[in-house]
């Protein structure tokens, strides 16, 4: 250690009150953290790219300082997935410090890992109160049983109005409209459905047909438009 000749000629003077860091909680604990050993949780953090072309939500399950699931999901840039396909296998066994200082490809997925990185050192996790916190495993539970990203898709223009292309439920076929030309419902084909079937054996129009449900007061429009075509 190095020290300047002014500090070199200070007497000392005892440091006196050290309490050490204040407490966070994590996972039902109150945890004085001086390590990144020290750190656990579950959380989602979202990030974005420079020019703002696509985003990133990225969930993170640390425990004892190591992340031991990741889960990226990306939109709005095609480079993107496959940014997220080699952070799926860059994040898992490092701890949380070495995920920050490590480059994810993509810089929404790097700005996501700053602002998870944020709030796990100050104990701002989605399990900050939950004993033994989320078994590894927990982040899929976002995707559902079809583990598929929630993807809402709209498009709008004042020329020609709304167009509803994808929704929690899945693409949408058709959008019905009332004798007022205003969206009262929608029909959807749920993709994960349609995928799962197809590998149990289903024919693939006979999988569609049971993946499709529909929403709002469908059946009872004036019209119905596909929002693709027209």
């Amino acid at each position: 250690m190095q020290y300047t000749a002014e500090v070199e000629n200070m007497c000392p003077i005892a440091q006196g009150v050290n309490h050490g860091p204040a407490p966070i909680p994590e996972e039902g604990k109150w945890v004085k953290s001086k390590e990144i050993s020290d750190i656990s949780g579950l959380t989602h953090g979202i990030g974005w790219c420079a020019p703002q072309q696509g985003t990133c939500k990225l969930t993170l399950n640390v425990k004892n300082g190591i992340i031991e699931e990741a889960l990226i999901e990306t939109i709005g840039c095609s480079g993107m997935t496959h940014s997220a396909a080699m952070a799926s296998e860059i994040l898992p066994g490092k701890t949380i410090l070495e995920a920050l200082n490590t480059d994810l490809v993509c810089d929404a997925i790097n700005t996501a890992m700053r602002e998870l990185f944020l709030q796990i050192v100050y104990g701002r996790t989605q399990t900050a109160f939950s004993e033994n916190g989320l078994p590894v495993g927990s982040g899929l539970e976002d995707l559902g049983k079809g583990m598929r990203s929630m993807v809402g898709t709209m498009y709008g223009s004042k020329a020609k109005g709304p167009r509803y292309l994808e929704m929690t439920e899945g693409y949408v076929t058709h959008v019905a409209l009332d004798e007022n030309n205003e969206i009262i419902g929608y029909e959807f084909i749920n993709l994960g459905k349609v995928m799962d079937a197809v590998k149990k054996g289903t024919d693939a129009n006979q999988a569609i047909k049971e993946a499709t449900g529909t929403y709002g007061r469908y059946d009872e429009a004036a019209s119905y438009v596909d929002p693709r075509e027209k």
